[in-house]
């Protein structure tokens, strides 16, 4: 930049002698500082020599130093004059310097300036040549645009004859198809409504039929889809909840540590077992059988407490009637706390919330309830459990269907009070104690009182199913198990073309072998439906009895 400021400056004469007037007077600035400096020097010298008192050659040391100024004088005039000339040399040349630099820049300005002109002329023909351009293309849009404004008209016109020929068509059509319909009327003898009416009810008819045909496909479909599904749902439930299934006994025997106890409960004239049988209410059976006395009531609360009771007595040894109320009162209360711990339990192994009080002892008397054989308490626990994984695996709430399942038996508990079914019962104590409608809807379902309306209502269901179909969750007396298996063999046996047939696994299952020259392999699974339907029809059982039949052939010969 220093440089560039510098030949601006050389281009300008009147810089140029300011240069050279400065460069002047900054000689002679030099020199007059130079001979003052020179001057001081000889003027301090001298001091210095008074100063010693030496003046010996003071005269002549003062004329060597006029001497010495008067040539320092004469340099100085030698610099000024040569500082003169060099700045004429100096300004000339920078002039003529500065001349051919003005003509350098002035050339490039016109080459420059020349360079440009001829630009904008080229960009100028070009821009005239676009714009010429554009003209004929504006002019063949023009062209254009007329031409398609043309065709439009041409095209509008057209379309308003073809409107006008549709709705002369249209109309024609309207006509012929009248005179068509009154003439098919007159052939038919039908009028227009009669026929729309046997058409649609021929295309009805025909619908129905396809409609049963899709319906009955997709029934097998999703029966078949549901079918695996709820297997795998049940199945893991099950597996969830393993339970040990235990059966309960229907009496009371309470041991005696020898014969002669039987005589002192008796008593003297047997006021000792009137007085247990009065505060008990259960009948005491007194026989031949050696140590042991059977308590018999249908309340099995009563008969654990006269059971409780016996067995402090006993062990007690005092036996009248005033120890045996007490040993009653006490007994009571034992019972009552059980029946309240194991009311507790159930609602604790159950995670159910929130149960009025009263509920939870209705839950602990089921513990002394049993439902062939089965604990009811045991039952409701199992049911709940089963009702929330399923629940669960249904996307359903599972709080509400455990809680439905612990309440769905608790009916049972006041049936030896109340008259009524336990699903009535349970109902009313639900409705008492503010359950939800949910709850209430589902204990009221769940033995088909009323139609389940509710996913929580088919949970507790299947359940329940669960539970009490396990094998060896319930038992039957031996008389009424032989003859069910019995009419299941005599139904199989009524079928032509059996030969035998053998009821396995506690009568779940049943297998029949069939003559195979009677039967063949289409017919099989016709009896075998055939079969199981009249099972269903005609006996009653616990879950579900698997008919399998078995067709063999077979040829043997002996060698000799």
């Amino acid at each position: 930049m220093a440089f560039s400021t510098l030949m601006m400056a050389l281009t300008n004469p009147t810089a140029v002698l300011f240069i050279i007037i400065a460069l002047i007077a900054g000689a002679a600035a030099g020199i007059a500082l130079g001979m003052s400096r020179a001057k001081k020097d000889v003027d301090r010298q001298i001091s210095d020599a008074e100063s010693r008192g030496v003046t010996k050659g003071i005269e002549q040391r003062k004329r060597e130093a006029e001497a010495a100024i008067g040539s320092a004088e004469q340099e100085a005039e030698r610099i000024r004059s040569s500082a003169e000339k060099e700045a004429d040399d100096k300004k000339k040349a920078a002039l003529v310097e500065a001349k051919d630099e003005i003509f350098r820049l002035r050339s490039d300005a016109e080459r420059e300036i020349k360079d440009r002109r001829a630009d904008m002329s080229r960009q100028e023909r070009r821009i005239q040549q676009k714009e010429e351009n554009l003209d004929k293309k504006a002019d063949q849009y023009d062209r254009k645009e007329e031409q398609l404004q043309q065709k439009i008209h041409a095209a509008d016109e057209r379309l308003a004859e073809a409107e006008a020929q549709k709705k002369e068509t249209a109309e024609e059509l309207e006509r012929m198809k009248k005179s068509q319909v009154e003439l098919l009327e007159r052939i038919a003898e039908f009028s227009r409504d009669q026929a729309r009416e046997y058409l649609l009810q021929q295309l009805d008819a025909d619908l129905v039929h396809e409609k049963a045909v899709k319906i009955t496909a997709y029934e097998q479909q999703i029966k078949s889809t549901c079918e695996d599904i709820a297997r795998s749902h049940i199945s893991m439930a099950i597996a969830k909840c393993a339970a040990e299934q235990v059966s309960e006994v229907a009496v009371s025997v309470v041991p005696l540590p020898n014969d002669e106890m039987k005589g002192r409960i008796i008593g003297r004239e047997g006021r000792n077992i009137r007085s247990i049988e009065s505060l008990t209410g259960v009948d005491l059976i007194i026989d031949d059988t050696p140590e042991a006395i059977t308590l018999s009531c249908f309340d099995p609360v009563r008969r654990e407490v006269a059971r409780i009771a016996l067995e402090k007595l006993i062990l007690d040894g005092r036996i009248h009637p005033a120890s045996i109320e007490e040993k009653v009162d006490k007994a009571r209360r034992e019972v009552e706390k059980r029946i309240k711990q194991e009311g507790e339990r159930a609602v604790l192994e159950t995670n159910v919330h929130g149960l009025n009080p009263e509920l939870v002892k209705l839950l602990g008397r089921l513990t002394f309830r049993t439902s062939y054989r089965q604990n009811v308490l045991n039952h409701s626990i199992e049911v709940s459990l089963l009702s929330g994984i399923l629940a669960s695996e249904l996307g359903v709430d599972a709080n509400v269907a455990r809680r439905a399942g612990l309440l769905h038996d608790i009916g049972k508990a006041l049936t030896a009070e109340i008259e009524g079914s336990h699903v009535a019962i349970g109902v009313d104590v639900c409705r008492k104690y503010k359950e939800s409608p949910e709850v209430i809807h589902a204990v009221e379902a769940h033995h088909n009182d009323v139609e389940p309306r509710t996913v929580i209502a088919c949970i507790v269901q299947a359940a329940d199913a669960i539970s009490a179909a396990r094998p060896g969750a319930r038992s039957e007396n031996l008389e009424s198990y032989i003859k069910r298996l019995q009419k299941l063999e005599e139904i199989c046996m009524s079928y032509d073309g059996v030969e035998k047939c053998y009821a396995m696994q506690a009568g779940r299952e049943v297998r029949i072998m069939v003559k195979p020259e009677v039967i063949d392999d289409e017919r099989m699974v016709l009896v075998a439906r055939q079969i199981a339907q009249q099972i269903e029809d005609e006996m009653e059982y616990p879950g579900q009895i698997k008919v399998n039949l078995i067709r063999e052939s077979r040829a043997v010969d002996v060698a000799k």
